[in-house]
């Protein structure tokens, strides 16, 4: 005897061996065989064999019209048989009723199942529901596989183009035009990367890094909304014998810090740090800052960049030369002989700027040798550098002590010995690029003069204020490092804690309140602490183990880091658009990490890092031809045309914090198998002005 059953949802058949009152053991045409509870056993025959009856029903349900069938179908529960006697006749044959039932099985649209074998018609309005949902299913079904070969045939269609980021790098797997290209990389063996840029679905190298940008972090855009900045409410007193100064690139706008000196020849020197001080007229919550929280700081590229608040908010409290500024300042008072450190005070006021000094205007004037000799002129020495130049001359001595004073805390010697690398796009004047301008890329020694007096007195003042807040018990956000040994890296925290990479005992970002959130924040503390002292910890606007200070702190980690990632990655694009402009295919690098099958190397003359086959020994200097250029992967790599010279003991720089990233195929969340595709994943210098 054969028997006709249901398994997991799926109707087999096979030879009955032997039966008791509850089972039957069965043997499939497989050979397997297996036990059936007697409740799941639909049908019993003697012929034909199991595999005929199915196939013979099969094709009988696949002619059945199901509109028919539901018509004739009883309007209470009724069994397969039954419908086979309907639909088919009075003695419905084995095969007629194995043919009902797997119709009324595979069409719960139609049917609904009341049992083994029994079933009850769907309502009138569900049916409708229910085709109407099959055939805009099947719709769906055929435009997927129309774009897909379109995909396939070099042809992107437009719904895919618009949704060409979602579909990259946050797809929803259930859209059309996801399955589209899923389908044609399958078909076509592709990469989906590759088969939407051969389907002509980037625009540009440069486009796709910028759009993919927005996407990811300003999906509303970059706009902002209609804000007025307020005035500040209270009437500021005027900093007394103060002549503050900048010193910034030419296309900063965003000037949060200038530099004062007064007492030079009298034995004791004061020196004022003041920074911009939104923080007197934003408060915490107000609609500004939810646009500065939003944001969370300016993010930097090359030859562009978005602004943390509107450039109109951004104009009322920017340190522009030629008028009174409010600011937080902070005086330092040192000995003029010893550079000793006599005692600092905060105060909250309005400074005269004098002058805006610019790096690019200045760096090659303003030169140790012109700073520590009076007698060196230079013909072009710009007015507002011959102005300032005793204060410059004792800034650049004061910086030079405070850095070696922080080098004996660490433990070792800062390295100055590679360049920072400026990039000008030719013609673009702060507008948007497009991707092909022409990229000028230039050199700033770090640690020159100008640059050490920036960086010595932003340490100065973050460590300060930081050290400060901490002892009148008001949190803040703090940047700290246990130590330099291997892997212990910068963490953001809101405690006072050591700063091992700059040698300090706290350190809290404050100086740059127009670009980065977390100085904003800062301002806010370090202005209770300045008019309320002692009880500052219950008059700041965030107390301690406040859980709005943890989510800023959180939100701003992820955001700086994904914008450094960006200026990072737009800055290795026009290294390598570079290259392309000067045809440069061959370069001297240093090599600085082993890999598995090659080496890491570093231009010595360019901001770029690229990997280049076969072993070689760190510190190796070599010339190296270059590869083919990806500007969407941003890879190159090289491949070693000779050695240049033997490598002396410790010719690698010590990277400290710094992380070495080479670019590599681009991550994406296009997910070829069925598993889910994870989204793809340094140490910024903590003094060095954006």
């Amino acid at each position: 005897m054969f028997v006709l059953f249901e398994e997991a949802g799926k109707y087999l058949g096979g030879r009955v061996l032997s039966e008791a009152e509850a089972s039957a053991q069965v043997e499939l045409e497989t050979g397997k065989r297996v036990k059936v509870k007697g409740a799941n056993i639909v049908l019993r025959f003697e012929k034909p064999s199991p595999a005929e009856l199915i196939a013979e029903a099969r094709a009988l349900a696949a002619a059945m019209d199901l509109d028919l069938a539901w018509e004739f179908a009883a309007d209470g529960e009724f069994g397969f048989a039954d419908l086979a006697a309907d639909y088919f006749s009075d003695k419905p044959s084995l095969a007629q009723q194995a043919a009902a039932l797997f119709a009324l099985f595979e069409a719960p649209h139609y049917f609904r199942r009341a049992g083994k074998g029994r079933f009850k018609k769907a309502p009138a309005e569900i049916v409708q529901q229910a085709l109407a949902a099959i055939e805009k299913k099947k719709a769906v079904q055929a435009q997927i596989v129309e774009w897909a070969g379109q995909l396939a045939e070099g042809v992107c269609p437009a719904p895919v183009r618009e949704q060409l980021y979602r579909i990259l790098f946050k797809p929803d797997k259930n859209a059309p035009e996801y399955k589209a290209v899923v389908e044609a990389s399958r078909a076509s063996q592709r990469a989906p990367l590759e088969l939407l840029e051969r389907a002509g679905a980037i625009d540009s190298p440069y486009q796709f890094h910028w759009r993919r940008f927005l996407f990811e972090n300003f999906p509303k855009g970059t706009g902002f909304p209609a804000l007025t900045a307020p005035a500040i409410a209270d009437e500021l007193p005027l900093a007394e014998g103060v002549e503050a100064f900048s010193i910034d690139d030419s296309q900063t706008t965003e000037i949060d810090d200038a530099l004062s000196v007064q007492g030079l020849g009298s034995g004791t020197v004061t020196v004022g740090i003041h920074i911009a001080a939104p923080g007197l007229a934003l408060a915490p919550g107000s609609a500004i800052d939810q646009v500065a929280r939003a944001r969370m700081s300016t993010v930097y590229m090359p030859g562009y960049k978005i602004t943390m608040l509107p450039d109109a908010v951004v104009d009322t409290y920017t340190l522009l030369e030629g008028a009174d500024r409010p600011a937080v300042s902070l005086y330092a008072r040192f000995d003029e002989a010893t550079l000793e450190l006599q005692s600092t005070e905060t105060k909250l006021e309005r400074v005269p700027i004098a002058a805006n000094l610019r790096h690019d205007q200045l760096d090659s004037v303003v030169t140790q040798p012109w700073l520590e000799d009076s007698s060196i002129t230079h013909e072009d020495t710009p007015a507002a550098a011959a102005r300032f130049r005793p204060q410059l001359s004792f800034l650049h001595r004061l910086a030079r002590q405070l850095k070696a004073q922080r080098e004996v805390v660490r433990g070792k010697p800062e390295n100055f010995n590679r360049p920072d690398y400026n990039f000008r796009l030719v013609g673009n004047d702060g507008a948007e690029p497009t991707g092909a301008e022409q990229v000028q890329i230039t050199t700033r020694q770090r640690g020159a003069p100008l640059d050490l007096i920036v960086s010595e007195a932003m340490i100065l003042a973050n460590s300060s204020w930081g050290g400060w807040l901490g002892e009148l018990g008001v949190p803040g956000l703090y940047r700290s490092q246990a130590s330099l040994a291997p892997g212990i890296k910068v963490r953001m925290g809101t405690r006072a804690l050591p700063h091992a990479g700059l040698g300090v005992k706290s350190y809290a970002w404050s100086t740059s309140p127009l670009r980065r959130y977390t100085d904003l924040v800062n301002q806010w503390q370090i202005i209770a602490a300045a008019r309320h002292g002692k009880t500052a910890a219950l008059a700041a606007p965030f107390k301690p183990k406040d859980a709005d200070l943890f989510s800023i702190l959180s939100g701003f980690d992820a955001a700086y880091a994904a914008y450094n990632g960006y200026q990072g990655g737009m800055e290795r694009f026009w290294t390598l658009k570079y290259l392309e402009q000067q045809g440069i295919t061959e370069l001297e690098a240093t090599v600085i990490k082993d890999l598995p099958n090659g080496a890491l190397v570093r231009a010595d003359a360019l901001p770029l890092v690229f990997p280049v086959a076969g072993q070689q020994e760190r510190g190796a200097r070599l010339r190296v031809k270059l590869g083919e250029i990806d500007e969407i992967a941003l890879d190159v790599s090289g491949t070693v045309l000779e050695r240049l010279d033997a490598p002396a003991a410790g010719a690698v720089d010590d990277a400290e914090d710094e992380e070495e990233v080479v670019a590599g195929p681009i991550a994406i969340a296009v997910d070829l198998a069925d598993g889910d595709a994870a989204p793809d994943a340094g140490a910024a210098v903590e003094n060095a002005p954006a």
